[in-house]
C-alpha cells in the first residue's frame, strides 16, 4: 500500500477541507488558543469565495471556515516561500475581517480572524530552532496590551523535529504527519496510527482511496511544483552569476572599493531583471498564466505583455 503526500494541494483539501473534525483537531493543535478558546464546531465558507487559481495556487486559500462564535480561520499549504506571500496571507485574513461588515453592521461585532500557513520551505534561517512563528497586534512597549482582530502563525515545515515538541502532543502528530509522510511510502510512522483523528487522515493518503482521474490530477499538481520551482531557482542562479559578474567589472572600472559595492548591487539587481524577462517570455511561449508569471518573476503585468 502506498501514501500520496498529504501537502499536495489536492490530498491536503480532501483531509482537511472535506472533514470538518480533521480541520477543527488541526487548528485547536496549532493555533495559540486557551482551553476556553477551542474551535468545538466549524462551518466551511461557501465555494465561491474561494479564488480558483489553477496550476501553483500561492494565492489560493485551502480552508476557510468559521466557527459558532462567528470565529473565521484562514488555512494554508504553502510549497514553497516567495517574497509576497506573507504580504498576501496579511491582505486575505484582513479581507475576510472587513467582509464581516456586510452582516455585522456594527464594527463591536466583528470577530477575530485567524490564518494558519503550512510553509514547506525555510524563510527564516537566522532562527535556527524555531519553526512556529506566531504575530499579532500588540503595543511594543507592553507586550500584555494587545489589539484583537487578526492573529497570524506561520510554521516552517522543514524545521520541524520530533524531539521540538514536549507539551501539545496532537500539534506534535499533525506536524509529523506533514513532514515525515513523502510520496510513494510504504510504511508511516507506528505512533501515527495510534491517534484515530491522525489515523483516519492516514486513510485518505492511500492511493486504493482514490479514483484513477484524481491521480491524475494528484501527479499533475506535483508535476507543476516541480517544474515552477526548478524554473524559479534557475532564474535566480542565472540572474545571481551574470549580476555579479557585471557588477565586479562596473566596480573595477570605477578603481574603488565603494564602487565595487556598488556595482555588484546594481549588476546583481540589473542580471535578476534581465534573467526574468528571459524566463518570463519562455513561460508566455508555454501558455502559463499571466498570474503565475508576475509571481515568478516579480515582473508587472505591463512588462509580460510586452515581451
Amino acid at each position: 500500500m502506498e501514501y500520496l503526500d498529504p501537502k499536495n494541494d489536492f490530498t491536503f483539501k480532501r483531509i482537511f477541507g472535506d472533514h470538518p473534525h480533521l480541520c477543527m483537531s488541526l487548528l485547536n493543535s496549532l493555533l495559540p488558543l486557551s482551553e476556553e478558546e477551542q474551535i468545538v464546531e466549524i462551518e466551511y465558507l461557501p465555494a465561491e469565495l474561494v479564488p480558483d487559481i489553477p496550476i501553483l495556487k500561492k494565492t489560493i486559500v485551502d480552508v476557510r471556515c468559521k466557527d459558532k462564535r462567528g470565529r473565521q480561520f484562514i488555512v494554508e499549504m504553502q510549497m514553497y516561500w516567495t517574497r509576497s506571500f506573507q504580504n498576501r496571507v496579511v491582505f486575505n485574513a484582513s479581507k475576510a475581517y472587513v467582509r464581516q461588515l456586510d452582516k455585522a453592521k456594527e464594527y463591536k461585532l466583528l470577530q477575530p480572524v485567524y490564518a494558519l500557513s503550512l510553509v514547506n520551505d525555510i524563510f527564516e534561517p537566522d532562527m535556527k530552532d524555531e519553526y512556529y512563528h506566531y504575530y499579532k497586534i500588540v503595543n511594543v512597549h507592553n507586550l500584555e496590551k494587545r489589539i484583537d482582530g487578526l492573529e497570524f502563525v506561520f510554521v516552517e515545515l522543514p524545521k520541524f523535529k520530533a524531539k521540538n515538541i514536549t507539551e501539545r502532543k496532537l500539534q506534535y502528530l499533525w506536524l509529523k504527519f506533514l513532514t515525515e509522510i513523502e510520496h510513494g511510502d510504504e510504511t508511516v510512522p507506528e505512533e501515527l496510527l495510534e491517534d484515530a483523528l491522525v489515523k483516519e487522515a492516514l486513510d485518505y493518503l492511500k492511493t486504493s482511496s482514490y479514483s484513477k482521474a484524481q491521480l491524475e490530477y494528484y501527479d499533475r499538481y506535483r508535476d507543476s511544483i516541480l517544474t515552477e520551482r526548478s524554473v524559479y531557482l534557475d532564474a535566480i542562479e542565472k540572474g545571481t552569476n551574470k549580476g555579479i559578474k557585471i557588477g565586479i567589472e562596473k566596480g573595477i572600472e570605477k578603481g574603488i572599493e565603494k564602487g565595487i559595492e556598488k556595482g555588484i548591487e546594481k549588476g546583481i539587481e540589473k542580471g535578476i531583471n534581465v534573467s526574468m524577462r528571459k524566463v518570463a517570455k519562455e513561460m508566455k511561449k508555454k501558455g502559463y498564466d499571466t498570474n503565475l508569471i508576475m509571481e515568478l518573476t516579480n515582473l508587472s503585468k505591463e512588462i509580460i505583455e510586452k515581451l
